[in-house]
């Protein structure tokens, strides 16, 4: 496995819980087996609530866990306008269009999925409309069926190597028109960019070769193989692994203050000790 490159990528809009730990720990201590390197990401492009406080907290949780990251941190916020100007190649191949439907609406689709969050597949409202007709407010969408045809020669693949989907997974065109649709990638007047473009962009410019992150992102994984291939951006190997749930069977969240990593240093708890609940 030599050449391994793995990030853990949180969203600092709260403390970090035994879940995240989980991952982190797991991608840092795949890249150092090998003697490759690991990566610290911070997906910040929603800038209502990514906050400096939980950047910093995320920091100091992962040091104390003994993490050491090969890099200084990358913060997606401040690559906004270069993740925009990266579309042109999609816009001048007619495979974007303007979207002016609720802000809402878009504000959800530009988010990271969530474990129980059925992702709402867009009717093509605005999917008539050319860009010569984008108004200000307006999102940009990718229009999947031009999209698909536009691969259709190609091979949509990408290899799992997690526990509960290991081997190669080849896409079907079909099952993405019904279960991803027309998926929002940008919205110029708040400054939004869509997860899987931002992160699609930063897996291939820092080189990840093992994107090591929740099943709970699993059937999210055909959204960003799609947007590689347009892009012509490589394709890494995932590993998605099992969620740290609560007694009741439900996934972490960061809400849920009583699985905070600072909670359990308050209480005394060691680094070593987080590793075994967690099961490492």
């Amino acid at each position: 496995m030599a050449g391994v490159v793995t990030r853990f990528a949180p969203s600092p809009t709260g403390p970090l819980h035994l879940g995240h730990a989980y991952s982190a720990l797991l991608g840092h201590d795949m890249a150092r087996a090998a003697g490759g390197r690991f990566l610290l990401r911070f997906e910040d492009t929603d800038l209502q609530r990514s906050k400096p406080e939980w950047k910093a907290a995320i920091v100091e949780d992962l040091q104390w866990l003994g993490l050491r990251w090969d890099a200084p941190p990358h913060q997606q916020s401040l690559q906004i306008a270069a993740y925009s100007a990266r579309l042109q190649p999609l816009i001048d191949a007619g495979l974007l269009y303007p979207c002016s439907c609720t802000r809402g609406d878009i504000r959800a689709a530009l988010a990271a999925p969530q474990e129980g969050v059925a992702h709402q597949v867009y009717p093509g409202t605005c999917r008539h409309r050319p860009m010569a007709d984008r108004r200000p407010g307006d999102a940009l969408r990718l229009n999947l069926t031009k999209a698909l045809a536009a691969l259709a020669h190609e091979n949509l693949e990408f290899f799992e190597t997690g526990p509960a989907h290991d081997g190669q997974h080849r896409l079907d065109p079909a099952k993405a028109q019904s279960q991803i649709g027309d998926i929002v990638l940008y919205r110029k007047d708040e400054e939004i960019v869509a997860y899987f473009l931002a992160s699609a962009f930063d897996d291939a410019d820092q080189g990840i070769s093992h994107v090591v992150r929740g099943e709970d992102l699993f059937d999210f994984t055909p959204i960003q193989v799609i947007l590689q291939h347009l892009l012509r951006l490589p394709t890494p190997i995932y590993h998605h692994h099992a969620l740290i749930r609560d007694d009741q069977g439900k996934r972490l969240a960061k809400r849920d203050d009583a699985r905070a990593i600072a909670k359990y240093r308050a209480e005394g708890v060691t680094p070593a000790e987080i590793r075994r609940m967690v099961g490492l």
